[in-house]
């Protein structure tokens, strides 16, 4: 399946549509306390750059890349909508950010996820991509709840 890839405004209906549905996702899979998910207003800053995959004219997935301060990236916000699942747009849209942040000079990418059933499908895209488990990075703290991934670059 081919998808087009392409940055993202946050404007349009359908990209707002499945961040809600993303951070639903994630707060109903983390206990309180424990979801660090972006809403539309965390994704609206000069630091995170957003990208979303389509086919034709319907939305498949969304993910971002924050740069860090110390010259590394953080994958926030990926999320595959419920009908493309396991077709390859999430992938789409993690290359475009693996890309995106060797392109923005970024020795190594991170992230945080949760643990459990429902991030194994995540893990899985994670992993086949050379993410590696790791230490906590960034301000986050390490739990029952949660896992940090990196790819060096």
């Amino acid at each position: 399946m081919s998808f087009r890839v392409a940055r993202d405004d946050l404007t349009a209906d359908q990209t707002r549509a499945l961040l809600r549905h993303h951070l639903a996702g994630m707060q109903a899979s983390s206990p309180p306390g424990h979801s660090f998910a972006l809403d539309l207003s965390g994704l609206e800053t000069p630091d995170i750059r957003v990208w979303t995959a389509w086919e034709g004219e319907r939305l498949a997935a969304i993910g971002a890349l924050k740069l860090l301060d110390d010259g590394n990236g953080e994958v926030k916000s990926m999320r595959t909508h419920p009908d493309f699942l396991r077709r390859g747009a999430g992938a789409a849209v993690l290359e475009a950010i693996i890309a995106a942040a060797r392109d923005s000079g970024c020795a190594r990418l991170s992230l945080e996820t949760g643990s459990g059933d429902a991030f194994e499908p995540a893990l899985a895209l994670y992993c086949k991509r050379g993410f590696a488990n790791g230490e906590a990075f960034a301000g986050y703290e390490a739990s029952d709840f949660n896992q940090f991934l990196h790819l060096r670059l």
